[in-house]
């Protein structure tokens, strides 16, 4: 059992946590003031990051999961559940991407796009939904993506998933309001990550003239965004799509 100072705050879950939007997100839950479990395969990059929160004034544990493998995820949630006698807030975030046109792409990347981004969050939301209805109180957030908004050429795997975790949510917002249970999505446009660094000087012209705010979004304005979702004041807040993209979908 985790110590009395733990169990006081209220307790996160971060999937995908040891880098990029996962980092920042886990980073400004923590300064919010809740204990932040970081979920990753890399418990290295995890530690790393739960000691420089912990050095900070914050606090932040580490724990290894495989999200794409169900068995692996829920027993890390359960376990969490377990140790610190309760479970606030989940916060899918772990993703991957497989991107190729329809026809060249394989029954493997699909698979396995589908089993990261959408199966995992179901498992997630699933191992966490009932310690959140014993307490009667939960934040759920599932990170999604504009292209599961408006779709994107080249990404009909990566989309499908996206798309999904907006119905998976909405109906998790139907079954457990009435408990104390929130479920948003987040979706981020452009975010300055390792996931778009590869893109061309020519791709990302054609994106900032796209954008209201005429610059790439950072990994800390999706941080912020959880940061209110996930709050004790967003209790009227629920299956709801967050799209933080500097205006590039709002037609």
């Amino acid at each position: 059992m985790a110590d009395s100072e733990q169990t006081e705050k209220r307790v996160a879950i971060v999937t995908g946590a040891s880098r990029g939007i996962g980092r920042a997100i886990a980073q400004r839950l923590a300064h919010e003031g809740r204990h932040v479990v970081l979920v990753s395969r890399s418990l290295d990059a995890l530690q790393s990051l739960a000691d420089e929160i912990n050095a900070s004034g914050g606090s932040a544990s580490a724990a290894a999961a495989d999200v794409g493998d169900a068995s692996s995820l829920t027993s890390c949630i359960e376990g969490v559940a377990q140790e610190f006698g309760r479970l606030d807030i989940l916060v899918n975030n772990a993703g991957i991407t497989r991107d190729n046109l329809i026809l060249r792409l394989s029954d493997e990347d699909l698979m396995d796009v589908l089993r990261v981004n959408l199966v995992s969050a179901f498992v997630a939301c699933r191992a966490a939904a009932r310690p959140m209805m014993k307490g009667k109180f939960g934040r759920i957030v599932n990170i999604a993506s504009t292209s599961g908004l408006v779709g994107n050429a080249g990404q009909t795997n990566y989309a499908a998933a996206k798309s999904g975790l907006v119905g998976l949510t909405r109906s998790l917002a139907r079954e457990l309001g009435a408990k104390g249970v929130t479920a948003n999505v987040v979706a981020p446009g452009f975010i300055e990550t390792d996931m778009t660094a590869s893109l061309g000087d020519e791709i990302k012209s054609k994106v900032l003239a796209s954008l209201c705010v005429r610059r790439l979004g950072v990994a800390e304005d999706i941080a912020e965004a959880v940061a209110f979702v996930t709050s004790d004041g967003s209790g009227y807040l629920t299956g709801q799509v967050i799209t933080v993209d500097g205006g590039m979908t709002m037609a």
